[in-house]
């Protein structure tokens, strides 16, 4: 089926295979937009929930930063946000309401507030006000639009000297993730093509995915990516913490249960993480389903972000195919939003 193009094209209307096939290109976009602190920046919170949010998860990653970084993902903030808080109200769509009441309580408490929109009700906010908006293009799904975020992000905060990773990595991406992301596309036939292959592996399963703490945003990612495009129940962890708890959860569950565990397993983390794998591994043989590993390629945390990011989409994307439905929409979220008014 997935070496079918007919069936790819009634099924993938919308051409999510193109835009992930595109993503390549995100990582250089310049802004004009720019940020000038009003005073000292001591902190830095971040505002957005969904797709919108999971660019600070990377940030915690890659380029990670020297002074405190907290996500929010609701209508309320920190309690410590102030006026030496940078607070980041980030939304694709503009319109996410627990970001916009969440920016209203930053705004009372004298944060130095920047946008990251696409358009809505925030852009138009950061306009009427004068807060710096750094634009992102409109068009496709927001968890598509990740590295446009976490570009934006380096542009706010180039002045601050509080990035610890050399940031230049970034716009050099692009052209090595291109010749990755050929290996994937709906061309490459299923025996030759690793995205078709776990797809087709996955179908029919929940899936279960971990990694380590470094890889963790491609693992949320993958998460998210089961969940919009193949609208396929998905949960996600990472070790160490996994075997302070979830661990245990598996040692009663027959191997039989109808889940499938995939690991994305980096040579960057930990020692000790790496060996707790291996471990785990063998002290759960025949309690849970033997583990899908992912090796991400890449000699640096951002090339494996970026790599293991752009299979979860192909993976999803394919999985979405073989479920039979359209993996752009995403219409229960848009009907939830009709039903909360």
């Amino acid at each position: 089926m997935l070496d079918d193009k007919n069936v790819l094209a009634q099924r993938d209307p919308q051409d999510a295979l193109g835009v992930a096939g595109a993503q390549w290109e995100y990582f250089s976009r310049s802004f004009d937009a720019e940020f000038h602190p009003s005073g000292e920046v001591t902190n830095i919170v971040w505002a957005g929930m969904g797709g919108s949010a999971l660019p600070a998860v990377i940030v915690q990653s890659w380029p990670r930063v020297s002074i405190p970084f907290e996500i929010t993902r609701d209508y309320s903030i920190p309690a410590h946000v102030g006026p030496n808080t940078l607070f980041i109200a980030s939304s694709y769509s503009g319109n996410t309401e627990e970001t916009l009441e969440a920016l209203t309580k930053a705004e009372a408490a004298g944060a130095q507030i920047v946008v990251i929109a696409a358009g809505g009700k925030l852009a138009a906010t950061a306009e009427a006000k004068g807060y710096p908006l750094f634009a992102i293009p409109a068009g496709i799904q927001p968890r598509m639009a990740t590295f446009y975020f976490v570009n934006a992000f380096l542009y706010i905060v180039k002045d601050l000297g509080v990035t610890v990773e050399d940031v230049t990595e970034l716009g050099r991406l692009g052209e090595w993730l291109q010749t990755e992301l050929a290996a994937w596309s709906a061309d490459a036939p299923l025996e030759e093509n690793i995205a078709k292959q776990l797809a087709t592996q996955l179908a029919g399963k929940t899936i279960v995915m971990y990694s380590g703490p470094k890889l963790f945003p491609a693992a949320n990612k993958w998460k998210i990516g089961f969940n919009e495009n193949a609208k396929n129940t998905a949960w996600v962890n990472y070790y160490p913490e996994f075997n302070h708890n979830e661990f245990i959860g598996w040692s009663s569950h027959p191997v039989e249960k109808p889940f499938a565990v995939v690991e994305i397993r980096s040579s960057l983390e930990h020692e000790r993480t790496q060996k707790r794998f291996e471990v785990t591994e063998r002290l759960l043989s025949g309690k849970r389903p033997s583990p899908i590993v992912v090796t991400p390629r890449g000699d640096t945390v951002l090339q494996q972000l970026a790599w293991s990011f752009a299979l979860g989409d192909f993976v999803s994307i394919y999985l979405g195919i073989l479920n039979g439905v359209n993996p752009t929409p995403v219409e229960l979220v848009e009907k939830l939003k009709a039903e909360l008014g």
